[in-house]
């Protein structure tokens, strides 16, 4: 497993070091920019086209640790810390968002399945506690599941009964509530794990802030920052950084 002193180590190599806005960054998709520069699509298993892609929206607690928490999971294409499920404001924000919060996957199901998701979700957080995880409490940081029809609501009323039996002496409090209007969180909360670390936002490139919040190897490095990545992938991603920083070459293009 990566330690923080591992990073350290790793960002230490990099330290003072600019990057040109005509480098190689990663983008979700292949295409030109400005300065001719080439964006690499992120090197995994997904199609080039959004078609067939689901997205599926949970609550557990703070939607930071949340949106890194399946960022790394094979098929998941991208993740959004955003607000759902409340009354009230009609248009949440971070600092008036009422009984709001929750974060948003996108996911291809040709790879991952919304029942896989399930299992992520409830391996995530502790679905007992009422109205809170760990130090964050209020409704905002409940145990909830949003479903798109019949099928994704049986799932998920199965899966819940399933983890009710792995807890006989406490109930779960996890809501199942069909899926109203979505809305995105501010952009400073988006992949905010990833934020924190300067060093991983170099090697991609220094994105802008919608590239960042579209683009799939963010994604995953956001899982990787929060150090919730799947052990092969955690070693995976490891490997590359070291890779490149062996060859001296300061941009991740893929993984």
């Amino acid at each position: 497993m990566r330690s923080s002193a591992h990073v350290a180590d790793l960002q230490g190599t990099w330290v003072g070091k600019i990057l040109s806005p005509a480098v190689l960054v990663v983008s979700i998709i292949i295409s030109w920019v400005a300065n001719s520069a080439v964006s690499i699509r992120f090197g995994d298993r997904i199609s080039n086209s959004d078609e067939g892609f689901r997205t599926s929206v949970f609550g557990l607690g703070s939607f930071w640790r949340s949106e890194a928490a399946f960022g790394c999971l094979d098929g998941v294409v991208r993740t959004c810390a955003g607000y759902a499920g409340g009354s009230r404001p009609p248009n949440p924000e971070y600092r008036s968002l009422g009984d709001h919060a929750e974060c948003q996957i996108e996911y291809d199901p040709r790879i991952i399945s919304f029942r896989q998701l399930l299992d992520v979700f409830w391996s995530s957080h502790d679905s007992r506690q009422v109205f809170g995880q760990g130090p964050d409490v209020g409704n905002q940081y409940r145990s909830i599941i949003f479903t798109n029809g019949t099928e994704e609501s049986r799932f998920a009323t199965l899966s819940k009964e399933r983890e009710q039996t792995r807890s006989r002496n406490s109930v779960v409090t996890t809501q199942i509530q069909p899926l109203g209007t979505f809305y995105p969180a501010e952009p400073e909360h988006q992949k905010f794990e990833l934020k924190r670390n300067p060093f991983l936002l170099q090697l991609i490139g220094n994105l802008a802030e919608e590239e960042l919040e579209r683009s799939s190897l963010a994604t995953k490095l956001n899982g990787y920052a929060a150090e919730l990545c799947p052990g092969r992938m955690q070693k995976q991603i490891d490997a590359k950084i070291n890779d490149i920083i062996r060859k001296g070459w300061p941009i991740l293009k893929e993984i």
